[in-house]
């Protein structure tokens, strides 16, 4: 009975002791993300990285790193990413892809490049894991003539081969730098090494060349696709989409989206966007206003595209009155745009002698909780 009792003690104790230590993770997180002076932030990251268990959370890393990224704050980026250095977690590749990432995603290559030269050193194994860590920060860090002799010499250097995702980030790479001829021809390089391309390769491919005006080669792309029998998803079908509209086929572009559930694939904000942009394109009011109901009918969410796209079509076609009440919908939604949109449909209904919407846009823009907006009345008004 004596031995019994000791288990539920000891039970209940490590319970409580992980629930508390859960409930310390997230109170320090909370403590982080409420720190508004960026310099005690970077401080209170480092005193918090002496915990073994912070140093698995990659989302308060990521959410940290992008708080600086966005104030521009690269040298405190850099202060607490070397100081995770001196942690034996840098001898697991894990750890070590990460830090690489954040240095790729703040714009940083040399310095992701860096710790990957210094990773054996570190104890650590270089793998493709790292490689294609490092090959993503070479893309998000807009390195792109970079990209090809990374993707050329590393492998061979440190003796492995690149795998599905190495390719498809390379493809990613190539298709953001225009050399889409070069991503196209990736495609017969994997199948050559025995690496299978798989739907993200496709549909990387489809998105550069249908957006690029390639709607043909993006045909052939998707023949080879089912050739291949890769199922095309809604995202294959909203490159589609774009491509449609993009060559002003509205027409095949709405039967496309109306075929979307006989695919058993429902569309988004993605699919509505792309024919919503389409008709713009085209000038084309009523339908524009129409799949704009369509999209908000269809359990979709505006998103800030949708707006940066509709506003100044309609303040273009004359339409106050739309642009007014899409500038509503941006605030109910709590959607976050460019203070210049809004700052064009004041301008316009101040210019049609609205005055009483256009004050009552700017106050909503003072009043705005997630954002401030300093709209602005023309002088006399």
């Amino acid at each position: 009975m004596s031995s019994l009792c000791r288990l539920i003690r000891r039970s209940f104790s490590t319970t409580t002791t992980t629930t508390a230590s859960a409930t310390s993770l997230k109170s320090l997180s909370e403590n982080l993300y409420k720190e508004r002076r960026l310099g005690k932030l970077v401080q209170k990251f480092k005193k918090h990285s002496e915990s073994d268990r912070f140093r698995t959370k990659t989302g308060i890393y990521e959410d940290t790193v992008r708080r600086l990224a966005a104030a521009k704050k690269f040298r405190w980026i850099e202060e607490i990413l070397e100081d995770q250095k001196k942690y034996d977690d840098i001898s697991h590749e894990g750890f070590a892809v990460r830090l690489i990432t954040l240095y790729g995603k703040s714009g940083m290559f040399d310095h992701a490049a860096k710790l990957f030269e210094e990773l054996p050193d570190r104890k650590c194994d270089r793998t493709v894991k790292s490689f294609n860590a490092l090959l993503s920060a070479c893309i998000c860090s807009k390195n792109y003539d970079k990209v090809d002799g990374i993707f050329r010499d590393l492998p061979r250097k440190l003796s492995f081969k690149p795998d599905v995702i190495s390719y498809n980030t390379a493809i990613k790479g190539f298709c953001e730098m225009g050399s889409l001829d070069d991503a196209v021809a990736m495609v017969g390089e994997m199948e050559k090494s025995g690496v299978e391309p798989d739907r993200i390769t496709f549909n990387t491919l489809l998105n550069g060349l249908f957006e690029k005006g390639r709607f043909s080669d993006g045909e052939r792309i998707w023949a080879r696709m089912e050739e291949r029998n890769v199922v095309p998803d809604i995202r294959s079908y909203n490159a589609k989409l774009v491509g449609l509209a993009n060559e002003r086929r509205m027409s095949e572009a709405v039967e496309l989206i109306r075929k979307l559930g006989d695919k058993g694939l429902k569309p988004d904000v993605f699919s509505y966007n792309a024919v919503i942009k389409g008709y713009c394109g085209e000038g084309n009011v009523e339908e524009a206003k129409r799949w704009y109901g369509e999209l908000v009918g269809g359990g979709c969410a505006p998103d800030t595209a949708t707006f940066a796209v509709l506003v100044p079509f309609a303040c273009e076609k004359g339409d106050l009155g739309w642009a007014f009440e899409l500038c509503k919908d941006i605030f109910n939604r709590k959607r976050l745009v460019h203070e210049s949109l809004l700052q064009l449909v004041v301008d316009g209904l101040v210019k049609e002698t609205k005055i009483e919407e256009a004050k009552k846009l700017v106050q909503m823009g003072k009043s705005n909780v997630y954002r401030q907006y300093r709209l602005r009345l023309p002088s006399g008004e």
